[in-house]
Protein backbone atom coordinates (compact mmCIF):
# COMPACT_ATOMS: atom_id res chain seq x y z
CA UNK A 1 0.00 0.00 0.00
CA UNK A 2 0.94 3.31 -0.58
CA UNK A 3 0.57 4.41 3.00
CA UNK A 4 2.97 2.01 3.72
CA UNK A 5 5.66 3.42 2.06
CA UNK A 6 5.43 6.55 2.49
CA UNK A 7 5.49 5.86 6.91
CA UNK A 8 8.64 3.82 5.50
CA UNK A 9 10.06 6.79 3.84
CA UNK A 10 9.27 9.60 6.93
CA UNK A 11 11.28 7.19 8.87
CA UNK A 12 13.70 6.70 6.62
CA UNK A 13 14.17 10.78 6.28
CA UNK A 14 14.15 10.93 9.77
CA UNK A 15 17.09 8.29 10.00
CA UNK A 16 18.87 10.63 7.46
CA UNK A 17 19.03 7.66 4.92
CA UNK A 18 17.65 9.95 2.13
CA UNK A 19 18.44 7.83 -0.98
CA UNK A 20 16.19 4.84 0.70
CA UNK A 21 13.82 7.85 1.54
CA UNK A 22 13.62 8.77 -2.11
CA UNK A 23 13.21 4.86 -3.54
CA UNK A 24 10.40 4.76 -0.86
CA UNK A 25 8.51 7.67 -2.19
CA UNK A 26 9.53 6.65 -5.87
CA UNK A 27 7.53 3.12 -5.03
CA UNK A 28 4.54 5.04 -3.42
CA UNK A 29 4.28 7.81 -6.35
CA UNK A 30 3.85 4.80 -8.68
CA UNK A 31 1.13 3.20 -6.73
CA UNK A 32 -0.46 6.39 -6.10
CA UNK A 33 0.89 9.21 -9.13
CA UNK A 34 -1.96 11.98 -8.13
CA UNK A 35 -0.85 12.20 -4.45
CA UNK A 36 0.56 15.70 -4.20
CA UNK A 37 2.24 15.09 -0.82
CA UNK A 38 4.11 12.15 -1.84
CA UNK A 39 5.96 14.38 -4.69
CA UNK A 40 5.95 17.15 -1.84
CA UNK A 41 8.16 15.22 0.15
CA UNK A 42 10.33 13.61 -2.07
CA UNK A 43 11.64 16.84 -2.90
CA UNK A 44 12.44 17.42 0.38
CA UNK A 45 14.47 14.46 0.14
CA UNK A 46 16.01 15.23 -2.93
CA UNK A 47 17.25 18.42 -1.45
CA UNK A 48 19.03 16.68 1.43
CA UNK A 49 20.75 14.54 -1.39
CA UNK A 50 21.52 17.95 -3.25
CA UNK A 51 19.08 16.79 -6.64
CA UNK A 52 17.92 20.24 -6.85
CA UNK A 53 16.36 19.80 -9.89
CA UNK A 54 14.83 16.82 -9.33
CA UNK A 55 13.44 19.04 -6.33
CA UNK A 56 12.33 21.48 -8.61
CA UNK A 57 10.35 18.77 -10.77
CA UNK A 58 9.08 17.11 -7.84
CA UNK A 59 7.65 20.47 -6.42
CA UNK A 60 5.89 21.80 -9.34
CA UNK A 61 4.66 17.80 -9.81
CA UNK A 62 2.82 18.75 -5.93
CA UNK A 63 1.97 22.32 -7.22
CA UNK A 64 -0.28 20.85 -10.07
CA UNK A 65 -1.99 18.24 -8.41
CA UNK A 66 -2.85 20.66 -5.62
CA UNK A 67 -1.98 24.62 -6.00
CA UNK A 68 -3.25 24.83 -1.95
CA UNK A 69 0.47 23.06 -0.57
CA UNK A 70 2.33 26.04 0.81
CA UNK A 71 5.11 23.75 1.53
CA UNK A 72 5.81 22.80 -1.77
CA UNK A 73 6.08 26.47 -2.73
CA UNK A 74 9.05 26.65 0.00
CA UNK A 75 10.42 23.41 -1.18
CA UNK A 76 10.90 24.69 -4.98
CA UNK A 77 11.99 27.95 -3.77
CA UNK A 78 14.41 25.91 -1.64
CA UNK A 79 15.51 24.08 -4.63
CA UNK A 80 15.53 26.89 -6.60
CA UNK A 81 18.00 29.33 -4.20
CA UNK A 82 20.32 26.57 -4.35
CA UNK A 83 20.60 26.36 -7.85
CA UNK A 84 20.67 30.24 -8.12
CA UNK A 85 17.52 30.70 -9.50
CA UNK A 86 16.21 33.60 -7.42
CA UNK A 87 13.74 34.95 -9.62
CA UNK A 88 12.27 31.78 -9.68
CA UNK A 89 12.53 31.43 -6.25
CA UNK A 90 11.22 34.53 -5.72
CA UNK A 91 7.99 33.71 -7.73
CA UNK A 92 7.27 30.62 -5.90
CA UNK A 93 7.73 32.19 -2.43
CA UNK A 94 5.56 34.80 -3.19
CA UNK A 95 2.88 32.24 -4.05
CA UNK A 96 3.28 30.39 -1.16
CA UNK A 97 3.44 33.67 1.28
CA UNK A 98 -0.22 34.25 -0.31
CA UNK A 99 -1.14 30.83 1.24
CA UNK A 100 0.25 31.16 4.74
CA UNK A 101 0.90 34.42 5.42
CA UNK A 102 1.60 34.22 9.09
CA UNK A 103 4.48 31.64 7.56
CA UNK A 104 7.58 34.57 8.50
CA UNK A 105 10.03 31.65 6.08
CA UNK A 106 8.44 33.04 2.75
CA UNK A 107 9.28 36.95 4.05
CA UNK A 108 12.45 36.55 4.87
CA UNK A 109 13.10 34.44 2.05
CA UNK A 110 11.39 36.59 -0.44
CA UNK A 111 13.97 39.70 0.91
CA UNK A 112 16.85 37.79 0.68
CA UNK A 113 15.93 36.86 -3.13
CA UNK A 114 15.67 40.22 -3.86
CA UNK A 115 19.58 41.37 -2.42
CA UNK A 116 20.30 38.57 -4.57
CA UNK A 117 18.85 39.92 -7.73
CA UNK A 118 19.81 43.17 -6.94
CA UNK A 119 23.75 42.02 -6.42
CA UNK A 120 22.80 40.13 -10.43
CA UNK A 121 21.94 43.22 -11.80
CA UNK A 122 24.32 45.35 -9.85
CA UNK A 123 22.29 47.44 -8.03
CA UNK A 124 24.10 46.62 -4.91
CA UNK A 125 27.90 46.04 -4.19
CA UNK A 126 28.31 42.52 -3.61
CA UNK A 127 30.63 41.73 -0.37
CA UNK A 128 34.35 40.34 -0.65
CA UNK A 129 33.87 37.92 2.24
CA UNK A 130 30.36 36.31 1.33
CA UNK A 131 26.71 37.10 -0.21
CA UNK A 132 23.61 36.90 0.72
CA UNK A 133 22.18 33.42 0.10
CA UNK A 134 24.94 31.37 -1.30
CA UNK A 135 26.53 30.97 1.91
CA UNK A 136 23.65 31.15 4.08
CA UNK A 137 21.50 28.83 5.37
CA UNK A 138 17.53 28.71 4.27
CA UNK A 139 14.60 27.14 6.17
CA UNK A 140 13.38 23.85 4.98
CA UNK A 141 11.08 21.36 6.80
CA UNK A 142 11.65 17.50 8.15
CA UNK A 143 9.91 15.10 8.79
CA UNK A 144 9.21 13.21 12.23
CA UNK A 145 8.50 10.03 13.04
CA UNK A 146 5.00 10.52 13.25
CA UNK A 147 4.59 12.34 9.88
CA UNK A 148 4.21 16.15 11.50
CA UNK A 149 6.35 18.57 10.44
CA UNK A 150 9.36 20.95 12.37
CA UNK A 151 11.24 23.80 11.31
CA UNK A 152 15.56 22.63 10.43
CA UNK A 153 18.21 24.41 8.29
CA UNK A 154 19.67 23.43 5.34
CA UNK A 155 23.17 24.52 4.28
CA UNK A 156 23.30 25.34 0.43
CA UNK A 157 25.93 23.55 -1.69
CA UNK A 158 26.82 23.62 -5.32
CA UNK A 159 24.21 22.53 -8.18
CA UNK A 160 24.30 19.57 -9.65
CA UNK A 161 24.50 19.96 -13.57
CA UNK A 162 22.03 17.73 -14.91
CA UNK A 163 19.34 15.29 -13.76
CA UNK A 164 17.41 13.39 -16.56
CA UNK A 165 15.24 10.08 -16.36
CA UNK A 166 17.45 7.10 -15.45
CA UNK A 167 17.39 5.49 -18.71
CA UNK A 168 16.26 8.22 -21.26
CA UNK A 169 13.84 6.73 -23.17
CA UNK A 170 14.18 9.86 -26.30
CA UNK A 171 17.19 11.04 -27.86
CA UNK A 172 18.14 14.43 -28.17
CA UNK A 173 19.96 17.06 -30.00
CA UNK A 174 20.71 20.85 -29.77
CA UNK A 175 22.08 23.99 -31.56
CA UNK A 176 22.73 27.67 -30.85
CA UNK A 177 21.73 31.09 -33.49
CA UNK A 178 22.70 34.23 -32.15
CA UNK A 179 20.29 35.13 -30.09
CA UNK A 180 18.31 31.03 -29.07
CA UNK A 181 19.24 27.61 -28.27
CA UNK A 182 17.37 25.01 -30.09
CA UNK A 183 16.69 21.54 -28.39
CA UNK A 184 15.09 18.59 -30.45
CA UNK A 185 13.90 15.71 -28.38
CA UNK A 186 13.33 13.05 -30.81
CA UNK A 187 9.75 11.92 -30.05
CA UNK A 188 7.40 10.45 -32.33
CA UNK A 189 3.74 10.43 -32.17
CA UNK A 190 3.26 12.19 -28.76
CA UNK A 191 -0.11 14.43 -28.39
CA UNK A 192 0.47 17.62 -27.28
CA UNK A 193 -1.13 17.18 -23.83
CA UNK A 194 1.00 14.74 -22.91
CA UNK A 195 4.06 17.11 -23.08
CA UNK A 196 4.59 19.55 -19.80
CA UNK A 197 8.04 22.04 -20.70
CA UNK A 198 8.61 24.62 -18.24
CA UNK A 199 11.48 27.39 -17.98
CA UNK A 200 13.25 28.97 -14.96
CA UNK A 201 15.93 31.64 -15.16
CA UNK A 202 18.31 28.76 -15.72
CA UNK A 203 16.52 25.52 -15.69
CA UNK A 204 14.53 23.74 -18.87
CA UNK A 205 12.08 20.72 -17.46
CA UNK A 206 10.33 18.39 -19.79
CA UNK A 207 7.62 15.72 -18.99
CA UNK A 208 6.45 13.37 -21.58
CA UNK A 209 3.99 11.29 -19.80
CA UNK A 210 1.93 8.74 -21.64
CA UNK A 211 -0.67 6.28 -20.42
CA UNK A 212 0.80 2.90 -19.87
CA UNK A 213 4.65 4.27 -20.34
CA UNK A 214 7.35 5.09 -18.37
CA UNK A 215 6.80 8.89 -17.67
CA UNK A 216 9.85 10.23 -19.50
CA UNK A 217 11.79 13.23 -17.11
CA UNK A 218 14.16 15.84 -18.62
CA UNK A 219 15.78 18.43 -16.19
CA UNK A 220 18.69 20.25 -16.85
CA UNK A 221 20.03 23.41 -15.14
CA UNK A 222 21.26 25.15 -18.79
CA UNK A 223 24.53 26.48 -19.60
CA UNK A 224 23.22 29.79 -19.29
CA UNK A 225 20.16 32.17 -18.41
CA UNK A 226 17.46 32.40 -20.26
CA UNK A 227 14.23 34.76 -21.20
CA UNK A 228 11.58 32.38 -19.93
CA UNK A 229 8.80 34.57 -21.46
CA UNK A 230 10.06 34.82 -24.73
CA UNK A 231 10.86 30.79 -24.61
CA UNK A 232 8.48 28.40 -26.67
CA UNK A 233 8.25 25.00 -27.43
CA UNK A 234 6.30 23.00 -30.24
CA UNK A 235 4.93 19.44 -30.33
CA UNK A 236 5.34 17.88 -33.93
CA UNK A 237 4.38 14.49 -35.22
CA UNK A 238 8.15 12.96 -34.85
CA UNK A 239 10.04 15.67 -32.44
CA UNK A 240 9.40 18.31 -29.72
CA UNK A 241 10.95 21.33 -30.36
CA UNK A 242 12.22 23.81 -27.96
CA UNK A 243 13.40 27.06 -28.74
CA UNK A 244 15.12 28.97 -25.54
CA UNK A 245 15.64 32.70 -25.92
CA UNK A 246 19.40 33.86 -24.35
CA UNK A 247 19.48 36.20 -21.85
CA UNK A 248 23.59 37.39 -23.48
CA UNK A 249 24.71 36.65 -27.35
CA UNK A 250 27.47 34.25 -26.11
CA UNK A 251 28.28 30.68 -27.75
CA UNK A 252 27.16 28.01 -25.61
CA UNK A 253 30.30 25.72 -25.11
CA UNK A 254 27.53 22.81 -23.60
CA UNK A 255 23.85 22.87 -23.35
CA UNK A 256 24.28 21.99 -19.48
CA UNK A 257 25.84 23.73 -16.83
CA UNK A 258 28.97 22.67 -15.06
CA UNK A 259 31.70 24.72 -12.76
CA UNK A 260 34.10 23.12 -15.15
CA UNK A 261 32.52 24.65 -18.08
CA UNK A 262 31.51 28.32 -17.44
CA UNK A 263 34.02 30.42 -20.15
CA UNK A 264 31.73 32.21 -22.26
CA UNK A 265 32.29 34.03 -26.04
CA UNK A 266 30.15 36.47 -27.41
CA UNK A 267 28.62 36.13 -30.81
CA UNK A 268 29.87 38.02 -33.45
CA UNK A 269 26.57 38.80 -35.38
CA UNK A 270 27.47 39.50 -38.98
CA UNK A 271 26.25 43.29 -39.76
CA UNK A 272 23.63 44.23 -41.81
CA UNK A 273 24.79 44.91 -45.77
CA UNK A 274 28.08 43.50 -44.85
CA UNK A 275 30.46 41.42 -46.79
CA UNK A 276 30.84 38.55 -44.13
CA UNK A 277 30.31 35.19 -44.88
CA UNK A 278 30.66 33.88 -41.60
CA UNK A 279 28.83 30.43 -41.44
CA UNK A 280 26.98 29.47 -38.59
CA UNK A 281 28.50 26.51 -36.06
CA UNK A 282 25.18 24.39 -34.34
CA UNK A 283 27.18 22.20 -31.98
CA UNK A 284 25.65 18.72 -30.98
CA UNK A 285 24.77 17.03 -27.92
CA UNK A 286 26.54 14.04 -29.10
CA UNK A 287 30.45 13.88 -28.71
CA UNK A 288 30.93 12.16 -32.10
CA UNK A 289 29.39 14.91 -34.00
CA UNK A 290 29.69 15.22 -38.20
CA UNK A 291 31.77 17.82 -39.23
CA UNK A 292 30.32 18.33 -42.59
CA UNK A 293 32.42 20.58 -44.00
CA UNK A 294 35.12 18.87 -43.81
CA UNK A 295 33.54 15.70 -44.95
CA UNK A 296 32.25 17.80 -47.93
CA UNK A 297 36.00 18.83 -48.61
CA UNK A 298 37.78 15.48 -48.12
CA UNK A 299 34.89 13.68 -50.77
CA UNK A 300 35.53 16.60 -53.26
CA UNK A 301 39.16 16.00 -52.89
CA UNK A 302 38.52 12.38 -53.49
CA UNK A 303 36.16 12.82 -56.88
CA UNK A 304 39.03 14.94 -57.99
CA UNK A 305 41.72 12.64 -57.53
CA UNK A 306 39.92 9.68 -58.51
CA UNK A 307 41.55 7.20 -61.36
CA UNK A 308 39.49 6.65 -63.95
CA UNK A 309 39.32 4.26 -67.40
CA UNK A 310 37.88 4.47 -70.74
CA UNK A 311 34.49 5.96 -71.49
CA UNK A 312 34.03 7.09 -67.56
CA UNK A 313 37.50 8.68 -67.51
CA UNK A 314 36.00 10.98 -71.07
CA UNK A 315 32.99 11.81 -69.02
CA UNK A 316 34.66 12.56 -66.12
CA UNK A 317 37.16 14.84 -68.05
CA UNK A 318 34.05 16.58 -70.01
CA UNK A 319 31.94 16.87 -66.24
CA UNK A 320 35.63 19.01 -65.10
CA UNK A 321 35.22 21.35 -68.60
CA UNK A 322 31.95 22.39 -68.11
CA UNK A 323 31.79 22.66 -64.52
CA UNK A 324 35.32 24.89 -63.92
CA UNK A 325 34.57 26.83 -67.74
CA UNK A 326 32.45 30.41 -68.57
CA UNK A 327 29.16 31.16 -69.31
CA UNK A 328 30.09 31.36 -73.33
CA UNK A 329 32.10 28.10 -73.31
CA UNK A 330 28.80 26.07 -71.30
CA UNK A 331 26.80 27.44 -74.06
CA UNK A 332 28.93 26.16 -76.96
CA UNK A 333 29.41 22.59 -75.39
CA UNK A 334 25.48 22.51 -75.00
CA UNK A 335 24.74 23.88 -78.41
CA UNK A 336 27.55 21.46 -80.06
CA UNK A 337 26.57 18.55 -78.39
CA UNK A 338 23.00 18.66 -78.75
CA UNK A 339 22.56 19.85 -82.29
CA UNK A 340 25.40 16.77 -83.42
CA UNK A 341 23.33 14.60 -81.82
CA UNK A 342 25.81 13.40 -79.42
CA UNK A 343 29.34 13.65 -82.03
CA UNK A 344 30.66 17.12 -81.53
CA UNK A 345 31.95 18.47 -78.24
CA UNK A 346 32.71 22.14 -78.60
CA UNK A 347 34.16 24.83 -76.64
CA UNK A 348 34.54 27.95 -79.08
CA UNK A 349 31.27 29.74 -78.45
CA UNK A 350 32.32 31.95 -81.58
CA UNK A 351 33.01 29.38 -83.76
CA UNK A 352 29.09 27.06 -82.93
CA UNK A 353 27.45 30.43 -82.13
CA UNK A 354 26.95 31.44 -85.30
CA UNK A 355 25.36 28.54 -87.12
CA UNK A 356 23.67 25.02 -86.70
CA UNK A 357 26.55 22.38 -85.82
CA UNK A 358 26.28 19.12 -88.05
CA UNK A 359 27.04 15.95 -86.93
CA UNK A 360 30.45 14.18 -87.35
CA UNK A 361 30.39 10.39 -86.71
CA UNK A 362 33.40 8.55 -86.05
CA UNK A 363 35.13 7.17 -89.01
CA UNK A 364 33.20 3.55 -89.98
CA UNK A 365 29.75 4.02 -89.09
CA UNK A 366 27.03 6.46 -90.40
CA UNK A 367 24.61 9.17 -89.01
CA UNK A 368 21.05 8.53 -89.42
CA UNK A 369 17.95 10.81 -87.58
CA UNK A 370 15.61 8.61 -86.02
CA UNK A 371 12.35 8.58 -87.57
CA UNK A 372 9.16 9.08 -85.72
Amino acid sequence: MASDLEKRAKEAFVDDNFELSVALYTQAIDIDPNNAYLYADRAQANIKLKNFTEAVADANRAIELDSSMAKAYLRKATACINLEEYQTAKAALEAGASLAPDDSRFTSLIKDCNDCIAEETGDITKHSTQSTLPNAVTPAESHLSNGTVKDSVLSQESPQPLVTSAKPKYRYEYYQKTDEVVVTIFAKGIPSKNVAVEFGEQILSVTIDVAGEDQYIFQTRLFGKIIPEKCRYDVLSTKVEIRLAKTEAINWTSLEFSRGNTITQKINAPSVGGTGTARPTYPSSRTNAVDWDKLEAEVKKEEKEEKLDGDAALNKLFRDIYQDADEDTRRAMRKSFVESHGTVLSTNWKEVGAKKVEGSPPDGMELKKWEY
